[in-house]
């Protein structure tokens, strides 16, 4: 059975296991590369709020939505 606390490639944030690193955004869709975390960082994916947040599944870094922002349409 599938983990409920994740929603295959937007896991949420799981409090003790994913890092507290959290930025704010003003859109639903946020690329993340990883920033400056090593040398390379890990490969550029682009991931979708669905709801208030979502966390990236190589770095774990939490995006997440501005209290009235998110109105992009839904593309």
């Amino acid at each position: 059975m599938r983990d409920p606390e994740l929603t295959g490639y937007t896991p949420n944030l799981t409090p003790g296991v994913t890092p507290d690193d959290v930025v704010m955004v003003d859109t639903r869709k946020v690329g993340c590369d990883g920033g400056h975390e090593g040398p390379l960082g890990h490969p550029l994916v682009y991931l979708r709020i669905e709801g208030e947040q979502v966390t990236c599944p190589y770095c774990s870094k939490t995006y997440r939505l501005r209290e009235g922002a998110g109105d992009d349409g839904h593309h």
